[in-house]
């Protein structure tokens, strides 16, 4: 039988120009910075200039930032869950230590920012996001199913992560102002990435079931035997998404340094609070998750939200705190990861909140309520400490 090239052309995946605008316009910004850079920065106490230069790369980034999520996310449809969603989880988690990396390495007052950033990154997913989504999904569906076994799993990972990072450097005796020794450092690190890489063994392993839908509404807690089969891809089609995701994601690499020196200066000559910082690089990284969590439970599918936001939170901890520890022991920058005693005491109350709305098989809208009730608090010790 003669062979046909017409159909293996549409077998084919193809680059349309729809797929390559965001990366274009990414790369162009990314040039234009290389050759007038400088320029612009040495300039920035011209108002219109910094706050212009910050909006153009604010913009640009979390445009991109959506071009990864999307490209993840059809990497997700191709490889399964809960595969599918940990590749759109790592590839935030990357954007977030490549931003804090930047910003750490200037020249400005550093110290607490992975701190500050890592709370934030908490608060804004397990309060906000979780907050608005159960609210949105409480008004649309009364109430939501998930699978109870998976949300326990990323709870059990996250209590522990964040007590070692933000809460311990806080009472450690060997340093006095909530930062490590070089040997906490190194055991510190160590014993989170073995933690989250055992969590990442087990999801991705023999407990793949639970973190999919459960099987109906009247056995919510029981997880699947086994998690829907991924759908096929076509010939090039998995290199051609995973290509696209490398080309949305350097340009977010190379721009943080630009962005970084912009807020620097930004927050200097406000005297806005060190903390505004750590929130903005929390919202760029999170912004696309966040509304992709939420698309999510609008569509009733609070368990992929549920992958999303709680995979997101373990994440930052998990593989945040061993970057910049490193950074800090390699270039001698102190690394303040010790938090204040309310942001402790906020935390801790996050937590135990997170492991009650959990606890059950179904939500409503009042932990939705509650959980923005835990984030207006956050927004008001922000700027009134």
């Amino acid at each position: 039988m003669a062979h046909d090239p017409s159909s293996a052309a549409l077998d084919l995946p193809m680059f349309t120009p729809k797929m390559l605008i965001r990366p274009a316009i990414a790369w162009t910004t990314v040039a234009l910075f290389l050759v007038f850079g400088s320029d612009w920065m040495a300039h920035l106490s011209r108002h219109e200039i910094g706050l212009s230069l910050f909006a153009w790369l604010f913009f640009v980034i979390v445009w991109v930032s959506f071009g990864v999520v999307h490209e993840a996310e059809e990497l997700a449809g191709l490889l399964g869950e809960p595969v599918g969603t940990l590749v759109l989880t790592l590839s935030i988690v990357v954007i977030e230590v490549v931003l804090i990396s930047a910003v750490m390495l200037g020249a400005g007052d550093t110290a607490t920012l992975a701190r500050d950033t890592m709370f934030a990154v908490l608060m804004i997913v397990l309060n906000g996001v979780v907050g608005i989504g159960l609210l949105i999904g409480g008004m649309r569906h009364h109430e939501q199913a998930f699978n109870l076994h998976g949300a326990t799993a990323y709870l059990a990972v996250i209590i522990p992560l964040a007590t070692i990072a933000l809460v311990l450097p806080s009472f450690t005796a060997s340093t006095p102002d909530g930062t490590l020794t070089p040997v906490q450092a190194v055991s510190f690190s160590i014993l989170t990435m073995a933690m989250y890489g055992m969590f990442l063994w087990l999801q991705t392993g023999r407990h793949k079931g639970y973190f999919v839908a459960p099987r109906s509404d009247t056995d919510a807690n029981v997880p699947e035997e086994l998690p829907p089969p991924p759908r096929k891809p076509r010939k090039g089609e998995m290199a051609m998404h995973l290509v696209l995701l490398l080309v949305n994601i350097l340009p977010i690499v190379i721009l943080s340094k630009s962005l970084a020196k912009v807020l620097d200066y930004g927050i200097a000559a406000t005297g806005a609070p060190p903390s505004l910082g750590g929130i903005i690089i929390a919202m760029l990284v999170f912004t696309p998750e966040g509304v992709s969590a939420l698309i999510a439970i609008r569509r009733d599918q609070l368990t992929r939200a549920i992958n999303l936001c709680l995979g997101g939170a373990a994440s930052t901890v998990g593989l945040t705190v061993p970057a910049v520890l490193a950074i800090g022991l390699f270039t001698g920058k102190p690394v303040v990861l010790g938090l204040p005693s309310a942001s402790i005491v906020l935390l801790a109350s996050t937590l135990i909140l997170s492991s009650n709305t959990f606890s059950g098989w179904r939500t409503t809208m009042l932990e939705g309520a509650v959980h923005l009730s835990m984030f207006a608090v956050f927004l008001v010790l922000v700027f009134s400490p």
